[in-house]
């Protein structure tokens, strides 16, 4: 599976659903960007249950402004629903991988848990 161009109209959609979700925000101008393409693309044909979404920065700025993007490239990571990872920086292949064996195995009802007690204590 290849990874899938997100836009401000499909972003949320995306990254609510079921599952893993990776999404990588980068632009065109990026050297740092250009060199992780390869690596998030390999990714997504190893990992065709999981969604490898990209954002295209400069086509949507809204959209990253509104994620928070300061620095790219900068990879999130959803899972269920949820925002579990974020990340400014290019990862190597073997990172990647880490990455996602982490995902994997977090247990989301402790994830909730957690963010419920942050939530209430904030």
């Amino acid at each position: 599976m290849n990874s899938t161009a997100l836009t401000a109209s499909t972003f949320q959609d995306t990254v609510s659903r079921d599952g893993i979700v990776l999404v990588d925000f980068w632009a065109g101008w990026c050297g740092p960007c250009r060199a992780f393409a390869p690596v998030f693309e390999a990714a997504a044909q190893r990992h065709p249950d999981i969604v490898f979404g990209k954002v295209d920065t400069e086509a949507e700025q809204e959209l990253a402004a509104a994620a928070g993007i300061r620095s790219i490239p900068t990879l999130m990571a959803f899972r269920d629903g949820v925002l579990v990872f974020a990340q400014p920086g290019a990862l190597p292949a073997e990172a990647l991988e880490e990455l996602v064996t982490a995902v994997r195995r977090l247990d989301m009802d402790q994830v909730r848990a957690d963010l419920a007690a942050q939530r209430r204590t904030a």
